[in-house]
């Protein structure tokens, strides 16, 4: 029998070395929720500056956070998952640090050699958005307020009307986010911590070679891996993996 559960969500869970350094940055491991200490050779950073994506756990977006529709549950979400990945061809994809509205990630790099890596992403995104749209429930009039529709693009609240989420398909914007919103200050600081891993980090393209389901147990609580599922098949469980009823 399935556990009752807030949200589920399908994001792309970085792999190493981004997965080690990211995790520690944020001070969360989301696979086992274990709290982690900065990495090696890191000076100290606020805990203000992390709190959000560390709610989240390292991730990049892919199907935002959903409640389940009635009539689906977790053993159906995690087959469709497994359904999803089993067969998908793993790529590589470049990625760099900078800011993006108003906060600090590693996303895609705009040059040349990243091309087919930022296509072959963005087609993984929308095929998550489309193939996992029959598992969300519409969202709350409070949900829609919380994205301040007033503030967003027209383009972007179609998207919040249609998908329940501003920044899918031609406003998505792929991302693996290392800070909350900061003011100018914070942010050059963060900027200065981060700059030299990232630059050692992005060095090499990111390999991609499956997606995640995440969970967040109840209002509130953090994000759990609930499920890894591989492209060539394979699955490795999360913490969470008891909310997928499987």
């Amino acid at each position: 029998m399935t556990m009752a559960a807030s949200r589920f969500a399908i994001y792309l869970a970085p792999a190493e070395p981004f997965r080690t350094f990211g995790a520690q940055w944020l001070g969360r491991d989301a696979d086992t929720s274990a709290p982690l200490p900065l990495p090696k050779d890191l000076g100290p950073r606020p805990d203000a500056w992390v709190a959000a994506p560390a709610h989240y756990g390292l991730h990049a977006t892919l199907k935002p956070p959903f409640r389940l529709v009635a009539g689906t549950d977790g053993p159906m979400l995690d087959a469709a998952a497994r359904d999803f990945a089993r067969g998908l061809d793993a790529f590589h994809a470049r990625l760099t640090l900078r800011a993006l509205r108003g906060f600090l990630a590693w996303c895609l790099d705009d040059g040349a050699e990243s091309h087919d890596g930022a296509r072959r992403m963005h087609a993984l995104a929308d095929g998550c958005v489309r193939a996992f749209e029959p598992f969300r429930a519409p969202p709350t009039e409070a949900e829609l307020r919380k994205r301040k529709p007033d503030q967003l693009t027209a383009a972007q609240r179609r998207m919040l009307e249609a998908w329940g989420y501003p920044y899918v398909f031609e406003t998505f914007t792929f991302h693996i986010t290392l800070t909350g919103m900061l003011d100018a200050a914070a942010q050059a600081a963060a900027l200065a911590q981060l700059a030299p891993a990232s630059q050692s980090l992005c060095s090499a393209p990111m390999h991609v070679d499956g997606i995640a389901v995440f969970v967040q147990p109840k209002p509130g609580a953090d994000f759990l891996v609930a499920r890894h599922y591989g492209f060539n098949g394979s699955t490795r469980d999360g913490t969470g993996v008891a909310f997928l009823g499987s």
